[in-house]
C-alpha cells in the first residue's frame, strides 16, 4: 500500500507539472503582451460575420454593441450587432466601388475609396443617411488605412504602397491628415514612416518574413489609434503583421501574425478601454471580427 502511494504521489508530481508547462505563457507571447497588453495569440472572442461580408475591409466601432463594417464592393456600409454577429441595419451611401476604410467621429461615418474619395454618412433615425462624398485631397496611390484623430479631429489617411522616387520623402510612408473643421487637407504630412527603420529595428529584434525576402512587407491594410495610449497601430494584410508606432512615427513593436487566427487582417478598431477589435476577410473560413481585450501595460 505504501508503493501504491508513492506511486501514486509521483505520477500526480509529473502531472501537475505536465499542466503548469502547457499554459504557461511563451516567452515572445509575455514580450508581446508586455509591449501591446494584447495576447495576440488568443482572440477573447470571435464573432463570425454574414457571407455577404466575405470580403470585409473594414470596420468602426460605433457603441459598446454595434460595429460598422464596409466591404471592397459594394457602396453599403453595414451596422453588426456585436453579440449576435448579426447585421442590424444597412445605410446605403454610394455606388460600388472599391471601399477599404472606415471610422466613426461618434455623430459621424466616414468611408475610403481605394482612389482616396471620401464619403460622410451622418445617420439620423428614419429619414436616412445624409451623405457628402469629397476628395481627400492627396498625392495619387492606392489607400486602404482610414482612422479618426479625436484628440486634434481630423482624419488620418494612409496609402498603401511608398509613394515613388519624386516623393519629397523619399524612403519614408506618409500619413496625411484632414482637418474636420473644415474637411480640408492639411497641406504637409502629420508624420511619416521610415521603410529603412521598420526593416531596421525588424533585423534587431530577430522579426523574420516569409519566404525569401528579407524585408518587411509593410503595405498597410488599417489604421487606428489606442484609445489610452495614443499609439499609431498599423496592420499589414499581406504580411500578416502588426506595427506599432508612436504619434511621431517612430517605431515602438512589431507582430507577427498567426495564419490560422488571421485570414487576412483588413480592418482595425478599438473600444474606450482599449479593448482591440481586427477584422479578417474571408478565405477558407467565414469572415471574422476577433476581440482581444486589453491587458493593461
Amino acid at each position: 500500500m505504501i508503493y501504491l502511494g508513492l506511486v501514486f504521489t509521483f505520477c500526480m508530481s509529473l502531472f501537475s507539472c505536465s499542466g503548469s508547462a502547457e499554459k504557461s505563457t511563451p516567452y515572445a507571447d509575455e514580450k508581446s503582451i508586455k509591449a501591446t497588453g494584447y495576447d495576440l495569440s488568443n482572440p477573447d472572442r470571435i464573432i463570425k460575420l454574414p457571407p455577404v461580408l466575405h470580403e470585409v475591409s473594414g470596420i468602426a466601432l460605433l457603441d459598446s454593441a454595434s460595429v460598422a463594417c464596409v466591404q471592397d464592393e459594394n457602396g453599403i456600409v453595414f451596422l453588426i450587432d456585436l453579440k449576435k454577429g448579426e447585421i442590424k441595419d444597412q445605410l446605403i451611401f454610394h455606388t460600388p466601388g472599391d471601399y477599404e476604410g472606415i471610422t466613426s467621429t461618434g455623430s459621424k461615418i466616414y468611408i475610403l475609396r481605394s482612389d482616396a474619395a471620401l464619403f460622410r454618412i451622418e445617420p439620423d433615425g428614419s429619414s436616412g443617411p445624409v451623405k457628402k462624398s469629397f476628395s481627400a485631397g492627396v498625392a495619387p496611390n492606392e489607400y486602404e488605412g482610414l482612422c479618426y484623430d479625436g484628440r486634434n479631429n481630423r482624419l488620418l489617411v494612409m496609402p498603401k504602397h511608398k509613394p515613388g522616387k519624386d516623393f519629397e520623402y523619399e524612403g519614408r510612408h506618409p500619413v496625411y491628415g484632414i482637418d474636420l473643421d473644415p474637411e480640408t487637407l492639411i497641406q504637409q504630412p502629420v508624420f511619416s514612416i521610415s521603410i529603412k527603420e521598420i526593416n531596421k529595428f525588424a533585423s534587431e529584434n530577430n522579426i523574420k518574413t516569409s519566404g525569401d525576402d528579407s524585408k518587411i512587407k509593410f503595405k498597410p491594410s488599417a489604421i487606428g489609434i489606442h484609445p489610452l495610449t495614443n499609439e499609431f497601430y498599423v496592420l499589414s494584410a499581406v504580411a500578416r503583421m502588426l506595427f506599432v508606432f508612436d504619434m511621431n512615427g517612430t517605431i515602438v513593436h512589431i507582430e507577427k501574425l498567426d495564419k490560422d487566427i488571421f485570414n487576412m487582417p483588413e480592418g482595425i478598431s478599438f473600444f474606450e478601454n482599449g479593448d482591440m477589435m481586427i477584422s479578417n476577410e474571408g478565405r477558407k473560413n467565414p469572415p471574422t471580427i476577433l476581440i482581444f481585450n486589453y491587458i493593461q501595460k
